[in-house]
């Protein structure tokens, strides 16, 4: 306690302020790129700062690699649960289950609730997939398209997109930022998830509301042609069947059953690369390769698990649409929260994260107050990092203590930290969300912020 108290204020965020000077030029140099390794390395030699302000302590070094290892060690669950993630978003490709949800999802698409069921749609299968981000990249970029044809407002169908994508993500189980939060903040994950149906449910019963309205007064041309188009060409290439609907109706019932959300991911892993191999044999051939089917059933499962995969249909759109990354498209993630829990580790073992805490803390005297500070925080970070991770892990170290003390439930902080730090990074352009022309996002931002402020 000596030690956290003889720290300045200045000490104590100048590693902050390094990080956010760093992390700005990376978003300037690198643009969507900065995952790919600069603002690793940003929280590293930020970190590297920390640690010599702790020796100047007289801290010794393995004391802040125990807090480093401390930390990964509480999120560790989390890191293998976002790895399984990628596998399963490539066996759920090539055995046809997210194709067919596409498939179904458009066909049921009507031209006035065209905004309200893109919303819905998107909050679907985000549940079941656990990424609103691959959401967005896959469906979403298919509604975007269908919706500008259609003389729709690109920001109006991003919103809705948007808005249903994430609605979703914070009600997965398998979501990273999902499993992230609870993680930190020391939440049981299925208690993390129930508290935030008391935000995320009302402020998606407005978005609903405001999309319905835009679609009754609005006329849009036929949307038939779009959508039989998009499911033609997905329907040639894989066996579209209600069958393979068994495959997230399976894993519903095994996260109703409550079963440990790594041992669900792993499960419907592997029940996706069953029914690949079982209804999508042409898929298999194509990924695998011309050799005995059971030799390349193997290979085209490992590599939709582990690696890049693109299912050919001869559109490149709709190959850009059914493209996964596997593990190794998860790998980014995971090196930055690794990266970002270096970070919190060094700055939580030198006392500077107890020291900035005091401080926005001091004036802090009711619970409100003190959710107010931390999601102040969380938006802090968000806007000047460019990062959700970081809005997540860097305030929840920070405030799991405070929220403790003031006898709150850590459930109460996951909340915070998702309702704070997730849902408003598609309000920082520097975070990469969905590729959208620049000339909209202005209107975008319009759209969507007093609807997802309102879960703050």
């Amino acid at each position: 306690m000596k030690q956290q108290h003889s720290l300045s204020l200045f000490e104590a965020f100048l590693p902050i302020v390094i990080l956010i000077a760093l992390l700005s030029l990376n978003v300037f140099f690198f643009g969507d790129d900065t995952l790919s390794g600069s603002n690793q390395m940003a929280l590293f030699l930020a970190a590297a700062i920390g640690i010599g302000i702790g020796f100047r302590h007289k801290i010794s070094f393995d004391l802040m690699l125990k807090a480093v290892a401390h930390n990964i060690s509480t999120t560790l669950g989390a890191i293998l649960i976002l790895l399984i993630i990628g596998a399963l978003a490539g066996t759920w490709m090539i055995s046809g289950t997210i194709p067919t949800l596409i498939v179904y999802g458009l066909k049921l698409l009507s031209p006035t609730y065209f905004l309200v069921t893109a919303s819905i749609l998107c909050a679907v299968i985000s549940v079941v997939s656990g990424s609103s981000w691959s959401t967005i990249a896959t469906i979403g970029v298919a509604l975007l398209g269908i919706g500008k044809a259609l003389g729709f407002s690109e920001a109006v169908v991003a919103g809705a997109i948007i808005s249903g994508a994430y609605f979703g993500d914070k009600m997965s189980p398998l979501s990273d930022t999902t499993n992230l939060a609870s993680a930190v903040a020391g939440a049981d994950l299925f208690v993390h998830i129930r508290y935030m149906m008391y935000t995320t449910i009302p402020s998606f019963g407005i978005n609903l509301i405001i999309f319905l309205f835009i679609g009754f007064f609005y006329q849009p041309e036929s949307l038939t042609l779009g959508v039989d188009e998009l499911a033609g060409a997905i329907s040639s290439t894989f066996v579209v069947s209600p069958l393979l609907m068994l495959v997230p109706i399976i894993t519903i019932v095994l996260i109703i059953l409550k079963m440990k959300p790594l041992v669900v991911l792993f499960l419907s892993t592997l029940t996706g690369a069953l029914f690949a191999l079982v209804f999508q044999p042409d898929v298999i051939s194509a990924v695998g390769g011309n050799t005995s089917y059971w030799a390349s059933g193997y290979k085209a499962v490992m590599q939709a698990m582990t690696v890049d995969t693109v299912v050919s249909t001869g559109h490149k759109e709709i190959d850009d649409l059914l493209s996964t990354g596997g593990m190794s498209g998860m790998l980014n993630t995971v090196w930055l929260i690794l990266s970002a829990l270096t970070f919190g580790g060094v700055m939580e073992s030198i006392g500077a994260l107890h020291r900035i805490s005091s401080m926005l803390l001091s004036g802090a005297r009711q619970v409100g107050s003190l959710i107010a500070t931390a999601t102040g925080t969380c938006l802090f970070i968000n806007l000047t990092a460019s990062d959700q991770y970081l809005a997540l892990v860097i305030p929840g170290k920070m405030y799991e203590k405070p929220f403790r003390d003031a006898g709150l439930a850590p459930q109460n902080l996951s909340r915070t930290l998702e309702d704070s730090g997730t849902v408003t990074s598609v309000l920082i352009p520097g975070i990469p969300v969905v590729q959208l022309n620049r000339r909209y996002w202005e209107s975008l931002l319009l759209l969507i912020y007093p609807i997802v402020s309102s879960t703050t």
